[in-house]
């Protein structure tokens, strides 16, 4: 066995606890122009003593340095400067925040409004902060945790959960002034529901591990001494509940997220010889691994020959996302993920890796298009990161390359929370996206934003423009995506593996249970062919169109062509006319939104001795379904049958594909007849090619074979009602 060379300058070392230090004592003055002596805020007597700092002398020493700095500037200091006294403490000994005070930086005033927060007996929170240009922080806002309304559809539900949202008003707001120091700018100390320091401790702001309790859980988890007994013993080492800053759920999550892949003693060679015996017993398993000078591993890349066979079919488009698994060594587990016929997430190959940097990324895509025979994808869907950006335009040049647009839309509040007109902001930016069916129409309406809320130095949405062919669908939809337009199929993948892996997971073992656990999405896949095979969804109307899809598409993807069809009821034929290129139709479509109706127009054209026809909603060219406004002119026109072209052998439940037939039983458990038949002959063929490749002509008299037997299943399988392809 080779033994692991990997060190803690790897990625694939743990990383160590930064050690707890004390709640910074705030310097607080009234005025904006001077420093005061530092006021220690007293801490009220239910609440537990803060852990000493790691270096006492050094906090004697820095305040001998604040004693003698505001000694030295006393000269400067204005007559009519107020030093904050003892009015300023509430009667609980809380000192309460006024305007004008000032204060080093901003997490020391945060920690001053957790002090007086934790002293009243109410939860704090971060609201909204604002950076300027450069970069650099120049405005928060700090709120109490029960600020905020809960989203009115919530309240529908039969089974609402419990929610602290009472919008409070309380809150303080501050900025950044000269040097780095800040000043508080308002203050709002009122608040519309009960305040209780007896329970301040259980609130999550106040609630922390500390670096003993940390170390302390981990070492009895690693000895299999149970969670319940662990918390118990903390509570009793602290003399009592009331004398610890966490609970039983901050120490279980703090288990689950150490709970991570280990790299343990031989695990490199382990999961070698894993490898090496899967591509032995597995026709076209595929793996690879990357080390760097020292021979350290860095990255994993394996693909099995199920991912490989559905790539053929499902790899015209795949999503990418490295935010899945972060384990205690830096390993992300990065998936290739598709969308197979019944619309379901589907595993085209997946890594670890050790850094997220262009050459990592370089690497696994390279890795993985050796893997799929050199065939890049169409489209390729990831977050909005250069890096991987970059990695894209160097292996795949001719890939379209999408930004996820649920990512982006969901930066709005960060990005504008501190705006005034954030409401309506974020009203025109959605209405923008996914309202605008001409390039024409988004460009307009862009530009009107950014002169009407003057946001024309705002680097972000800069960004976004100059970037806008990559992420806004109206620039987008005219490419195939098979529907897709977020990395949220990598996420409910990610969902999937959840379960498989625990506490004592190694790296190996990992990649066993992948396996696992891939076994399992095959065979959701399985039960869907079986119910499209076995079951077929009445239709909705009496058109013959609507026969033609449901005789040959899955029942996931005729639901949504019959939806189509069903929506028709809300589109009007407004006008026609003639051009050069056909006919065109305006479509005007009631959109129907909870209880609102909204009306959007829609321009199709067609041409009827060709049977071609193009909606400007794309929505056939981006998903492969054709839609409602279509369907409305085809049937004005009397079009009863589609051509093929229409009917997309991806969505197709009558296609017999070559993944279906192999096998992910590696472990010697039965497979289908099916699966043994097609592995049998797999196994035959290639001993025929290994003893005939050296005779060309007995090569050229196989190859002849072979083809005339193609030729006549192709037949055979046409003329028994399936056009199933070999």
């Amino acid at each position: 066995m080779m033994k692991s060379n990997l060190t803690a300058s790897t990625l694939f070392s743990p990383k160590l606890d930064n050690p707890q230090n004390s709640i910074p004592t705030a310097k607080i003055v009234s005025s904006d122009d001077c420093v005061q002596k530092s006021s220690t805020t007293p801490a009220a007597t239910s609440r537990p003593s803060s852990p000493p700092s790691a270096n006492p002398s050094k906090e004697i020493i820095e305040d001998v340095h604040d004693e003698l700095l505001v000694e030295s500037n006393t000269e400067n200091v204005t007559n009519d400067m107020n030093i904050v006294e003892d009015e300023m403490s509430g009667g609980d000994g809380a000192i309460v925040p006024k305007v004008g005070m000032m204060f080093m930086d901003e997490k020391e005033m945060f920690e001053f409004y957790k002090r007086y927060a934790y002293d009243v007996g109410f939860p704090v929170k971060k609201r909204n902060s604002k950076r300027g240009d450069d970069g650099t922080l120049r405005y928060v806002t700090f709120t109490c945790s029960h600020e905020g309304r809960r989203s009115s559809n919530t309240g529908r539900s039969l089974k609402p959960q419990p929610t602290i949202q009472t919008d409070c008003k309380a809150r303080i707001s501050a900025s950044s002034i000269n040097h780095g120091t800040w000043r508080i700018n308002t203050v709002h100390l009122d608040h519309n529901h009960k305040t209780s320091p007896s329970k301040s401790r259980l609130y999550r702001c106040n609630r922390d591990l500390s670096a003993h309790v940390k170390q302390k859980i981990e070492v009895n988890d690693m000895i299999g001494t149970s969670l319940h007994k662990s918390y118990n013993s903390t509570v009793v080492e602290a003399d009592g509940h009331e004398n610890i800053t966490c609970m039983k759920r901050d120490c279980r999550n703090n288990i689950e997220q150490t709970r991570r892949l280990k790299l343990g003693e031989g695990d490199i060679a382990a999961i070698q010889s894993y490898f090496s015996k899967m591509q032995a017993r597995c026709l076209g398993f595929y793996f690879s691994m990357d080390f760097d000078d020292e021979l350290r591993l860095k990255n994993i890349f394996w693909a099995d020959n199920r991912c490989r066979q559905a790539y053929k079919e499902f790899g015209d488009v795949v999503t990418f996302d490295t935010t899945y698994l972060i384990n205690k060594y830096d390993t992300p587990f990065v998936p290739f993920v598709g969308v197979n016929h019944h619309g379901q997430s589907i595993l085209l190959g997946c890594g670890l890796v050790s850094n997220e940097d262009t050459d990592t990324f370089v690497w696994l895509f390279r890795t993985w298009l050796q893997c799929m025979n050199g065939q890049a994808p169409y489209g390729i869907i990831t977050d909005q990161d250069s890096v991987i950006q970059n990695a894209i335009q160097i292996v795949f040049p001719n890939t379209k390359h999408r930004w996820c647009l649920w990512h982006i839309m969901k930066k709005l509040p960060e990005k504008f929370g501190y705006h005034v007109d954030k409401g309506s902001i974020f009203s025109a930016i959605h209405g923008l996206v996914y309202d605008s069916q001409m390039v024409e129409e988004y460009e307009e309406g862009w530009r009107s934003m950014i002169n009407t809320y003057d946001l024309h130095n705002n680097d972000w949405l800069s960004g976004l423009y100059e970037n806008r062919d990559c992420w806004v669908p109206c620039f987008l939809k005219t490419t195939f995506w098979a529907g897709m337009s977020t990395t949220q199929r990598n996420e409910s993948m990610n969902a999937f593996f959840h379960g498989y892996v625990h506490a004592k997971t190694s790296l190996k073992q990992f990649v066993e249970q992948y396996e696992r656990a891939l076994r399992n999405k095959v065979e959701k896949e399985f039960q869907a062919d079986f119910k499209s095979f076995l079951q077929m969804v009445p239709c909705a109307t009496k058109y013959e169109m609507e026969k033609q899809f449901q005789s040959v598409y899955t029942i996931s993807k005729f639901r949504e062509v019959q939806d189509e069809f069903t929506g028709k009821i809300y589109c009007d034929l407004i006008s026609v006319s003639e051009g050069c290129f056909g006919t065109t139709y305006e479509v005007r479509e009631d959109v129907m939104h909870d209880e609102r109706r909204k009306k959007k127009t829609f321009f199709v054209s067609f041409q009827k001795e060709k049977c071609e026809i193009i909606c400007s909603c794309h929505l056939f060219e981006f998903r492969g379904i054709i839609c409602r406004h279509a369907i409305a002119v085809l049937i004005r026109n009397d079009v009863t049958s589609l051509p093929e072209r229409y009917i997309l052998r991806r969505w197709r439940r009558d296609i017999s594909r070559a993944h279906t037939r192999v096998a992910v039983n590696y472990d010697g458990l039965v497979s289908t007849p099916e699966q043994l038949r097609y592995d049998n002959m797999c196994e035959a063929f290639a001993r025929v090619a290994d003893l005939a490749a050296d005779d060309e002509g007995r090569t050229r008299m196989i190859m002849d074979w072979i083809e005339f037997q193609s030729k006549e299943l192709v037949m055979t399988k046409s003329s028994s009602g399936s056009n199933a392809l070999l």
